[in-house]
């Protein structure tokens, strides 16, 4: 029966540790702004009914991309890319992390075993004791005193304020939020592929372009070195369009330096050493960009991974504080032990004359100095304003990106028209210049002006192409497609 001095101590310590757990400081925390508008600013590639009911980001990359190069590339790369295999391994890490908290609120049951001998000075109270004792009749105590043991030791901490049970949650959530960080990786690398893939047809229509320009300029050269002979051109057109000729084809080099340095990047995202790149150029020009269809903008809340990634770390903050909050509660603890103990080892296995056992429990609660677990709770305080503001920013940043690429789309494509409608006066304006050069009705000058001119033209089309494959590949990314 317990004692009523002992009943009111215990009493008086629940009191102390109550009122030191309700001196917790209070502190603000944060609730993200999740409200984005109904429609985007720039819906231009579709109409409003279409975007209300369809999403080109749940469309998997492979149904998306159709050139079977493209495809195979990407396939590669999702496969073997350095940096998320190495993400792999965090994801690993994350998971072995959550095992570890589970661990922590269950049992701990260890085995044990133990051997040592002891000889106290006799002029100790030990030593008095064993001068006086026989450790069996007609035997004196031995000296030294050995000690033999083994059995089970167990701890267990009761998990009364869920903090240990929070810290698994909270290390699940984490768990989930680095494969949620890949899934972006991934997003992130099919998009740089992409372009990388289209820039690199790009860049083989530009040397194709430019071979054409050569041709046709060393046509140019020649007719003037036959009109040089019968002194209808002179020395000094001869030798401009030499020049030019010689200048484009020093641009080819430049070019097929681009392609190899691009090759070699595609090559490092997919993870092995340079080789050529399989790709698709002809036809470039008559590509049409594929339809993207944006759905509404709150959809991004579900296809982004980086906003789901940023939403899991914003509620792993908001437990992690609960978490921290529990440290300034007491904890209990249950210690129990059952084993064997002798002073000689024919005698361990005595029953019950060697059986050892012990029973405990622990009650333990921060009282003065409790300055590390205020720090650590006010840190897990500033945590979650700041994942809330990460969060926010995040999905800011999202409903950018997309309204960003839909009037790159837009622009693009009216560009595109025009630049289309000045590719082809001025490649008639060619022929033209070139058959009055041949009748004397036109300068030299004027032929390598419409030539150069001709030239810049096709390659910024070229160059606006190629953008309007990045723009679609980009809105594609940002509506959060192309990690499935």
């Amino acid at each position: 029966m317990i004692k009523p001095t002992i009943l009111r101590m215990m009493v008086v310590s629940a009191l102390v540790l109550t009122t030191q757990a309700c001196s917790i400081p209070l502190l603000m925390t944060k609730k993200a702004d999740t409200q984005l508008p109904a429609q985007y600013s720039a819906q231009t590639t579709v109409n409003d009914s279409a975007q209300a009911t369809e999403n080109s980001a749940n469309v998997n990359w492979k149904d998306f991309f159709e050139d079977p190069n493209l495809t195979a590339l990407i396939d590669t790369a999702v496969a073997n890319n350095k940096e998320v295999n190495i993400l792999m391994q965090r994801i690993s890490i994350a998971a072995n992390e959550i095992q570890a908290r589970k661990g922590e609120y269950l049992p701990f049951v260890n085995f044990g075993a133990g051997i040592d001998a002891e000889k106290v000075g006799r002029y100790t109270r030990n030593g008095a004791v064993e001068e006086s004792l026989e450790i069996k009749e007609g035997k004196a105590f031995p000296e030294p005193l050995g000690n033999y043991q083994f059995g089970l030791q167990a701890s267990w901490e009761l998990d009364v304020w869920k903090k240990l049970r929070n810290a698994t949650k909270v290390a699940t959530m984490e768990y989930m939020a680095s494969i949620e960080g890949k899934n972006f990786l991934v997003t992130n690398l099919v998009a740089e592929i992409a372009n990388a893939y289209y820039e690199l047809v790009a860049l083989d229509n530009q040397l194709e372009n430019l071979e054409q320009n050569i041709k046709i300029q060393q046509n140019a050269l020649e007719v003037t070195k036959e009109l040089q002979k019968y002194a209808r051109a002179t020395s000094l057109a001869v030798k401009r369009f030499e020049a030019e000729v010689k200048k484009n084809q020093s641009r080819q080099y430049v070019i097929k330096q681009q392609q190899v340095e691009l090759e070699n990047r595609i090559n490092f995202l997919l993870g092995r050493t340079p080789q050529p790149i399989q790709r698709a150029s002809t036809g470039f020009m008559e590509i049409k960009p594929k339809l993207i269809q944006t759905g509404l903008p709150s959809e991004l809340l579900a296809h982004r991974p980086d906003i789901r990634k940023a939403e899991l770390e914003l509620s792993a903050a908001d437990l992690n504080i609960q978490v921290a909050k529990a440290n300034f509660y007491p904890s209990f603890a249950i210690r129990a032990g059952l084993g064997f103990q002798a002073f000689n080892p024919k005698y361990l296995l005595n029953t019950p004359a060697s059986l050892a056992y012990s029973l405990a429990g622990d009650m333990m609660a921060p009282l003065i100095n409790r300055n590390a677990i205020e720090a650590v709770y006010k840190n897990a305080n500033a945590t979650q304003i700041q994942a809330a503001y990460d969060y926010e920013q995040t999905i800011i940043n999202a409903y950018g990106e997309v309204s960003n690429q839909l009037s790159n789309i837009d622009n693009l494509e009216k560009n595109y028209q025009l630049k289309t409608s000045q590719v082809e006066s001025l490649t008639q304006s060619v022929d033209v210049a070139n058959q009055l050069f041949k009748s004397a009705r036109a300068e030299y000058l004027e032929i390598l002006l419409t030539q150069r001119e001709a030239l810049e033209a096709k390659s910024e089309l070229i160059e606006t192409k190629q953008k309007q494959m990045s723009a679609m590949v980009n809105l594609y990314r940002a509506l959060g497609g192309g990690w499935q």
